[in-house]
């Protein structure tokens, strides 16, 4: 069995790379020590916050409505069109989220004023309690999560990623 591999065992990002180098002399494997994780870890961060969430009776749509307008500052308010932009998704989405959120009493819908504001989107008293209790119970996890690196450690790590992150965006298109 090759170093990194065992049998039943996941093997290392560094054991999948060592095999190809072996089974395919040349073929460029050095992402794989980075990309392997990074998909591994967003599915085990993935994973954890839908557990997170289920717990909250929340889903991750609505975190996101919720989080957008909770971050917009006093009074809390978006147009849909600013919702579409920040989440990247269509208006039809955020119409069928803001839906949900209304019929659950956690937005409320409003005319907007201008054009460019047609229907305005405010956090209600108890959605602002449900981001509050959701936002500590995601984010307190999640640094549990990451209790295993030093400040210094997750300070580079953000780094590099943003770092990674604006450059495959730029070569991605």
């Amino acid at each position: 069995m090759p170093q990194g591999e065992s049998a039943g065992a996941r093997p290392s990002a560094r054991g999948i790379a060592e095999a190809w180098r072996r089974e395919r002399p040349g073929t460029p494997t050095d992402s794989i020590e980075i990309v392997t994780p990074v998909y591994r870890l967003a599915k085990l961060f993935a994973d954890d916050r839908s557990r997170v969430l289920r717990e909250q009776g929340v889903d991750s749509a609505t975190l996101d409505l919720l989080s957008q307008l909770r971050r917009s500052g006093p009074p809390y308010a978006l147009s849909t069109g600013q919702i579409a932009t920040r989440a990247l998704v269509t208006a039809g989405a955020i119409s069928q989220r803001v839906a949900r959120a209304e019929h659950g009493g956690l937005v409320e819908r409003s005319a907007g004023t201008g054009a460019r504001h047609g229907v305005l989107v405010t956090l209600t008293p108890a959605g602002h309690a449900v981001i509050e209790r959701t936002v500590d119970a995601v984010l307190g996890r999640e640094a549990e999560l990451l209790g295993g690196l030093s400040a210094e450690d997750r300070t580079r790590l953000a780094q590099l990623l943003e770092r990674l992150e604006a450059d495959v965006l730029r070569r991605t298109g």
